[in-house]
This record gives C-alpha cells, sequence and structure tokens, in this order.
C-alpha cells in the first residue's frame, strides 16, 4: 500500500516537474541549459539516494542496531519531509512560456499523428530507459546483497547501511559532473559515452570479481564498484529524462515523457524480479556474482548503440526548433495549429488569438519555421 502512495504522488509529479523543468531551461543562458535541467531533476535523484541510505545507518547507529521498528519508523518519517516542501514549492511554480505557447490543453490531441511522428523516437527512448532502470535499480536494490558476499550476512544494519551510503556517494559525481558534459557534448553523445565506459567497468568487475570478492578487499570491490555507478549516472541516469523531454514537442511532452519513464519502471520491475535468477543461474557464489555484471554490460553497450543510432541530436535550442518543426508537420497534415496554446480563441476554439497576437517575423529552418531572434 505504501509503495502504491509513492507510485501516486512521486511517480506522478515527477514526469510532470520534469516536462516543465526542460520547458523552463529554454528560457535559460545558452549553453548551461542542459546542466541545469539535470541538476533539478537526475541529481536530485542521486541525493536521495545518498541520504536515504545515510538516514537508516544514523538510526540504526543511535539505536545501537536493535529496535528494529524504531529504524524503520524513524526513516520513513523523515522521509516525508522532503515531500511536503516540495508540494509548498510546486503550488508557487508558473508555467513557462513555451508551454504557454505551444500546449494542447484546449485540443483534442491528434495521437494517430503524434505517432506517425515520433513513434520510433519514443520506442527508442523508451526501450534505452528500460534497460536502464533495469540495471541501476536491480543493482541499487541488491548492492547489500552483493557486499553481504563479501563481509557476511551476519554484519550489523550500520555495517550495511554504512557500505551502501558510501556506493551511492558514487553517484554524486557522475550526475554533478555528467551534467556539464551533457552540455559540452550533448546529451546523445554523453549518453554514449557513459554507456560504454559503465560497459568496459562492468566487464572487468565481472571477470575480476574472484579478486574483488576477498573480504580483505571491500574497500577496492566497493570503490569499483562505485565507478561503475558513477558511469552510469554520467550516461543515461542523467540523459535518459533530457532526451525524453527534448525530442518532442511542447503539445505532447507530458505524454511522450510519462510513457517512456512508465517503461522504464517497468524495467525497473522486471531487473529486480529476473535479478535473483540471474544470480542463481551463476551456481557458487563468485559465479552468481559475475552474472549480474555481465548481462548489464551488455545491455550497456546495446544502449549505447540505440542513442547513437536511433535518436536525433539534441541542442541548446531543440525545444523551440522541435515544437516549429511538429507545427509544421500538424499544418501538413491539415491540422488546425491555432489550438495550440494555453489562452482561449474567439469562436470558442482553444488557442492563441491570432487576430491580437503580435505578428512575429520567422525563418524557415529544416522544413520547419523558428522565429528570428
Amino acid at each position: 500500500m505504501a509503495t502504491s502512495w509513492v507510485g501516486i504522488g512521486i511517480g506522478g509529479e515527477y514526469p510532470a516537474g520534469s516536462v516543465s523543468c526542460a520547458e523552463s531551461s529554454g528560457e535559460l543562458k545558452e549553453g548551461t541549459r542542459n546542466r541545469w535541467f539535470i541538476l533539478f531533476t537526475n541529481s536530485m535523484i542521486d541525493w536521495g539516494f545518498v541520504i536515504g541510505a545515510f538516514v537508516p545507518y544514523a538510526a540504526a547507529a543511535a539505536a545501537h542496531n536493535t529496535h528494529y521498528s524504531t529504524i524503520w519508523r524513524t526513516s520513513l518519517g523523515i522521509g516525508t519531509v522532503f515531500p511536503l516542501i516540495l508540494f509548498v514549492l510546486r503550488l508557487k511554480l508558473k508555467e513557462p512560456e513555451e508551454f504557454n505557447k505551444n500546449s494542447m490543453k484546449h485540443a483534442r490531441t491528434p495521437y494517430w499523428l503524434v505517432l506517425k511522428y515520433y513513434g520510433w523516437r519514443l520506442a527508442t527512448v523508451s526501450l534505452i530507459w528500460f534497460i536502464y532502470d533495469f540495471s541501476a535499480y536491480s543493482f541499487g536494490i541488491y548492492s547489500s546483497t552483493i557486499l553481504a558476499n563479501i563481509y557476511g550476512e551476519s554484519a550489523p544494519l550500520t555495517t550495511v547501511f554504512g557500505w551502501n551510503t558510501m556506493i551511492n556517494i558514487f553517484y554524486i559525481p557522475g550526475t554533478m559532473f555528467g551534467a556539464f558534459v551533457s552540455d559540452w557534448l550533448g546529451p546523445r553523445y554523453t549518453l554514449a559515452l557513459g554507456v560504454t565506459l559503465q560497459a568496459v567497468v562492468g566487464f572487468v568487475m565481472a571477470g575480476a570479481y574472484a579478486k574483488l570478492s576477498q573480504p580483505e578487499v571491500v574497500g577496492g570491490f566497493a570503490v569499483v564498484y562505485g565507478i561503475f555507478l558513477t558511469l552510469g549516472e554520467l550516461g543515461p541516469g542523467n540523459n535518459i529524462g533530457l532526451l525524453a523531454a527534448k525530442t518532442c514537442a511542447t503539445g505532447i511532452r507530458g505524454q511522450y515523457y510519462g510513457v517512456a519513464a512508465a517503461v522504464g519502471k517497468i524495467g525497473a520491475f522486471v531487473g529486480t524480479w529476473v535479478f535473483p535468477y540471474i544470480q542463481a543461474a551463476g551456481g557458487d557464489s563468485t559465479t552468481s556474482a559475475q552474472y549480474p555484471f555481465y548481462v548489464s554490460s551488455s545491455l550497456c553497450a546495446l544502449s549505447g548503440a540505440l542513442a547513437l543510432l536511433c535518436l536525433p541530436h539534441v541542442g541548446q535550442d531543440t525545444i523551440a526548433l522541435e515544437d516549429a518543426r511538429f507545427r509544421a508537420y500538424l499544418e501538413a497534415e491539415g491540422w488546425d495549429t491555432r489550438q495550440l496554446g494555453l489562452r482561449k480563441a474567439e469562436g470558442g476554439r482553444g488557442g492563441v488569438d491570432v487576430e491580437s497576437a503580435d505578428p512575429e517575423p520567422v525563418v524557415a529552418v529544416e522544413g520547419a519555421v523558428e522565429k528570428k531572434e
């Protein structure tokens, strides 16, 4: 029941908040737009992973590894503080200008036209997100199990949560530094770079696991495993949401992003469900820990290839350009684009009142329309 409420609350808000963040980033200084989107979306999740592991550690330490009910109730109670703060801040948030001009709030969404134009792209983004969550969430949930093979199942809670906190800290350099890389290289190339390097590290970990799994080198294992995770954040962790938010037009961005995010969460479910079977297929303790890294690394290579071959380049002005292209496509298909926008037009139709709106000079951009700066 608790998980259901979390899914309705955070799961329902995160896609809406992310697309709003993407649209707002278009109003920021060129050359910084990708980093600010990442810092306010995926980076916040990664800081949540760190805090989510540290709070139970602190509670367990305060309870001297006893009174388990007190530990989990305290941890859960502290976890409610951040959503309440977010709720208050969300009430004061205004819609960005791009949404005001291109929303389909007052129009019936032409789903068939949307699927023809964005179907392949949406399928690619969704598959990459599925692959990423398949690995990231399953590894995150079972990291304590992997570590237990090294420090033993009888370790106290402070040891378990302490090592998990340290490993989760490796998410932070990946997402923070990667936010800037996404502006320098673009999200598509950054994603491909991250997953390629992650695949290399994953294969190395799998091959050297017999040595890394020795109790006396648990610190070394944690560092190498942490590098594996940080590369995941530099690549798809930071950029899959960015690609989902900026590879489609504003009018359908919320639904497009929501579908991709939902497919990603299906990947998380599938990953956590099949992860024990992947481990069991290995047989002994060493091989059972190697198999997940082989599977995950292979999937990393696949997602990198998908990003490079099947997704478009996402630049600093992609949102405005994508809106112009999609508007031109709809007009070519005979769909009345005067329905777009939040303001009501005369005659009862949705969209911007074209008679009262100030005309803006335009220039042709790759078969579409772009506002002249």
